[in-house]
């Protein structure tokens, strides 16, 4: 199978862009509407990699898709992370007061708000993709709409940019993951982050025990987002990135915490982006 990238958006949006920096500019990708849809073609073979936004420095985690990599028994093989500067733009010859409407990705509409709260009618309508509205209003000839997208996406479908880095973060970021069908693919090489899931028992202490374990043995912990576990009310499971040095080491850890979880996933072995 030739290797495909499946991508939320089309060309020109961020998560195309990552495609290219992390696969090279060549690959081929598969154009997805949705999340959702980003995970049907892995599992129906579309493509053997998937490129997914989790988390903005500004606007915080994407809740669902960790319920998606989970749920789907999806295999994290690496990160990576791009600085996000989001351009207002629109159909040539017009100036912000001519724009009535701005449509996004509700994401990017949330990183840009305080721009936004200087220009209270202006009506935000969320869309699927950033560089999809940019499309739409090319082909459209749609006056009096504008897109919040990026440079790239202006370039490819012919707008002007109104006003640029209209992110309320000047040094907004946003991480992505690098995704395949369980046992796809190989672990990554010189593999120095993992990513857990863990839904703890009903003790007093429990997550304390974790953290106290993790920190006896080094374990540098990167992040910790709690997601209730829908079946069962009011009890939490726990998504936790770490870092280690030796992966000996790591899975000595694992088999200490697992004996006081009542479930204990690894979802991802891999290298640090940031690194």
């Amino acid at each position: 199978m030739e290797e495909k990238v499946a991508i939320q958006g089309i060309r020109g949006s961020f998560h195309h862009q990552v495609a290219g920096e992390y696969f090279g500019q060549d690959i081929p990708v598969d154009e997805c509407r949705s999340f959702r849809d980003v995970v049907e073609s892995l599992l129906t073979q579309r493509s053997n990699y998937a490129v997914m936004a989790i988390e903005n420095s500004t606007a915080g985690t994407i809740l669902p898709n960790y319920a998606l990599i989970d749920d789907n028994d999806l295999q994290i093989k690496g990160e990576h992370y791009i600085p996000i500067s989001m351009n207002l733009m629109a159909l040539a010859g017009q100036q912000i007061s001519d724009i009535r409407k701005v449509c996004s990705h509700p994401m990017a509409l949330l990183q840009c708000q305080t721009f936004f709260n200087a220009y209270p009618d202006l009506e935000l309508i969320e869309d699927t993709d950033t560089a999809a509205v940019a499309r739409k209003i090319k082909e459209g000839g749609l006056k009096g709409i504008a897109a919040l997208a990026s440079r790239t996406a202006a370039e490819i479908y012919g707008l002007e940019i109104l006003e640029e880095n209209v992110q309320t973060m000047k040094s907004n970021a946003t991480r992505f993951l690098v995704l395949s069908a369980k046992n796809g693919y190989s672990q990554a090489t010189a593999a120095n982050k993992a990513s857990l899931k863990l839904v703890l028992e009903n003790k007093r202490g429990s997550l304390v025990s974790i953290l106290n374990i993790l920190r006896d043995f080094d374990l540098d912990m990167t992040k910790i987002q709690s997601v209730p576990v829908i079946e069962t009310p009011w009890k939490y499971a726990f998504f936790l990135d770490v870092l280690f040095q030796e992966e000996e080491v790591l899975h000595r850890v694992l088999g200490v915490i697992r004996d006081l979880t009542e479930e204990l996933k690894i979802l991802g072995i891999y290298k640090n982006g940031l690194l």
